[in-house]
Formats: structure tokens, sequence, C-alpha cells
């Protein structure tokens, strides 16, 4: 496959509409409620023509870098169905490689498409009973439900038989993964992604303040690291999010860029376990949760996995607890791992957090084993001023602290770990079982 324009040499007729995507995608990047990262991609099809965001690449950035593949529409469909894969097989005169979602923008008839991964959306994406409580939400909209299917090829076949049967549908909700939409200009499909997220939004919970006593023995190993962003700690200090994360996998991206395994760990653990298993010097977690104390990050955490666990926090505090959860299966976690979704992990980086997972996996069965019983189981469209979990600054530079921490600050958390270890049987882990 060829790329019909190089970059820097965009047809006199198409600079109009790409200024005009290029301007889209940047406000939309820009929005850490829709795009975490270098998730979410965009298109515009002009003159037989797609225009698709290269896979790696942060939206964010649309006016400021070239992040824009052109390809001829009629040959990517021509790949579509002879089943052969797209993106593998491109790359523009500068190293762009064309999205793995570029299938389905191909088989959408919108000269205008959007996908994000809207935190509201994908908080209803990961319930089976997520089409139930969106058909009143989104009565009156063209839109369509579409079951989990791994991005690429299969997702893209997914929504052409799905529109097919609906040639007028301009929304769909992705299961496990996200949201489309589409329109005929990047107005017409700004305005309408605009709608769809005032009729999902969500108001997330309210959670326990973190102890930073208890944290402060994972702050002495030098490169872990206090987060400025307190509702991170969410994670740890909030009994409905602990439970969910102890589900598995609910997003490709939460496997992709934090792993598989979520490193939630008991006081006990970090008493007695962490300086010997997770401070090493190749193989640790972006990040780890202390149950009931909060969080902390590794300083080498990369700035897609601090978007990523940003983004992992917004939905979990936005998801009821009595809400029945679709998790990713093994095949699919499997699936997606081994192909280093979306096509932004190095295999090396894919290889390290394999090593430190097992580790993670090892300290989980430790942990539940010291706990008992306790753990058997035009703008921005959308107004975050009152969202709750706000996060501060941009999600490429979320600031870190490091706290220093006496002797006898050590001491007292030290006593309050193991003030925690001795009430792990009582009560208050009934609420989580």
């Amino acid at each position: 496959m060829k790329n019909s324009a190089p970059p820097g040499l965009v047809p006199a007729q198409h600079g109009r509409e790409m200024l005009f995507l290029r301007d889209l995608s940047a406000r939309v990047g820009s929005d850490p409620m829709l795009v975490q990262a270098s998730n979410g991609n965009t298109s515009v099809k002009v003159d037989g023509i797609l225009w698709v965001k290269a896979s790696g690449k942060w939206l964010a950035h649309a006016t400021q870098e070239e992040m824009f593949v052109p390809l001829e529409l009629a040959e990517v469909k021509e790949f579509i169905h002879k089943n052969a894969g797209i993106a593998p097989r491109f790359a523009s005169k500068n190293g762009l490689r064309p999205s793995i979602e570029t299938a389905m923008h191909a088989v959408l008839r919108h000269r205008v498409v959007i996908h994000v991964h809207s935190i509201n959306a994908i908080t209803w994406a990961i319930r089976l009973d997520g089409p139930d409580q969106l058909k009143e939400r989104l009565a009156g909209l063209n839109w369509q439900w579409i079951p989990y299917a791994p991005s690429g090829m299969q997702l893209a076949r997914e929504i052409e038989k799905a529109v097919a049967k609906a040639p007028g549908t301009d929304v769909l909700i992705l299961g496990n993964h996200g949201l489309v939409v589409c329109g005929y200009d990047c107005h017409t499909a700004e305005k309408l992604l605009c709608e769809v997220e005032r009729r999902l939004a969500i108001t997330p919970r309210r959670f326990p303040k973190p102890d930073t006593t208890v944290l402060a023995m994972i702050a002495r190993f030098s490169r872990w690291q206090f987060p400025d962003d307190d509702s991170l700690h969410a994670l740890g200090t909030d009994a409905v999010s602990r439970k969910i994360l102890r589900g598995g996998v609910l997003y490709p991206c939460q496997a992709t860029f934090l792993g598989p395994v979520m490193p939630l760990l008991s006081p006990a653990v970090v008493l007695s376990k962490f300086g010997e298993r997770l401070n090493g010097k190749d193989r640790t977690p972006p990040f780890v949760a202390v149950e009931r104390s909060g969080v902390m990050l590794n300083e080498k955490m990369s700035s897609s996995e601090r978007a990523t666990l940003i983004g992992l926090v917004q939905v979990t505090q936005r998801t009821e607890e009595s809400a029945r959860l679709r998790y990713l299966n093994e095949v699919e976690v499997t699936d997606l791992l081994s192909k280093g979704a979306h096509g932004c992990k190095e295999p090396a980086a894919m290889d390290e957090k394999a090593n430190s997972l097992a580790d993670i996996k090892e300290l989980d069965e430790e942990r539940t084993a010291s706990a008992g019983p306790f753990f058997a189981g035009p703008g921005s469209c959308i107004d975050s001023a009152n969202l709750g979990l706000r996060p501060t600054g941009r999600l490429n530079s979320v600031k870190v602290r490091r706290y220093g921490s006496s002797g006898r600050k050590e001491g007292h958390a030290r006593r309050r770990l193991q003030s925690q270890q001795s009430k792990f049987n009582l009560a208050e882990g009934d609420a989580e079982n």
C-alpha cells in the first residue's frame, strides 16, 4: 500500500480540511476525559483520500507535529475485503504508520470520524447492562452498541456489519473500549461528541484521603514518589475501586500500559516484602496501590503510563459498586498484549512488564494469604470544573513529589503498618467480600 500524498506535499484542496481536522484533534486530545496519552484517533475523507492519525501519536500535539497519514480509500477497502492487515504494510516517507484503527475509519461512511477513549463512555462500556442503561440516555440519537472486539480488522468488520443494517448510525459505543462519533465535517462531528458526552456524564464518588504516614514506608525507597494528583490515591483508599481492580482488566489500554495484574498490596506486604521484591532496578511496576492507604508512583513511570493510570481512576470512581462488569477474558488479554496493542509498546518494554507482573502476582497471592478472609475474592466540550477527579496540569507532565522521612517518622509509619496488619480480619473487611 502506498500513501497518496507525502507529508509536506498536501494537495491545496485538502489544506482547509486538514486544518480543521488538526484543530479538532488537538482540542479533543487535550481533554483527559476524552483521550489519554496516544490513544484515540481521528480521520477525514477528501477526494478519495483517507487522512488518518498515525500510530503512537498524541492527538493533543496535532497542531504541533505531523501525524496524519494519507491513504487511498479504495485501496484500503480492498485490503479489508482481502482480510489483509493495513497498518503493518505501510509506512510514510517520514516513518509514520497508520493507526491500528484505520480499517474502522475506512468502513464508516461519514467524512469525519472521531474515536476517543471517553471516561464516561468506558464507564458504561464495561457494564454487562450497558446497552440497556444507555437506551434512555441516548434516545433520539442514531447509536449502536458494538460488543468487544480486538482493535483492527476484527473490530472494523463488526462495525461494518452493524452500520450495514443501519446506515444512518453516527454514534458507536464500543464495548470495553470507548466511543466513536461521525459527521459530515469536523464541526458536526465535534458538536455530536459534546452532546453524547453530556448524556453519558457520571459524577464520581468521593474517596477517603490517603494515609501518607503508611505510604512513607515506600517513599523511603529512592525510586518511589508521592503523586501530586491526590485523585490517584482513590485506587488504594476507595473500597469499591479496589474491588473493581481485583476483578481483572476492564479495557485494552489498562493491560497494555499498566499490565494485566494490578499491583494492589496490603500494608502487611509493604512492611515485609516491598524493599526485597518491588524495589529492583529493572523489574518494578509503574505504580503500586496500598489498600486503605493510597498510591505511590515509580519515578521511571512513562507519560503514557501516567495518563492511563489517571484515566483508570476516573473510570473506577464513576463505576457503581452494584454494577455487573464485563472484564476482558484471559484469551483477549493475552492476544492484545502479544500484539503490543495500538502499536504503542516496544517489545523490550513488554518483556520487562511481563517480568515485573510475575513478581506482582506472587505478591498478590501473599497479600491474600496474609489478609485471610478479608480478601476472599472549539475549546473542549467537556465542562470539567465540577467533575471531582480532575487531573492537575497536562497529562504528559504529571508531577510527583518526594517526601523525605526522618527515622522517627519511619518508625511511626512502621508501627501504623503493624497496627493495620493486626486489624485485617475485623469487620471492616466484610464490606469488600
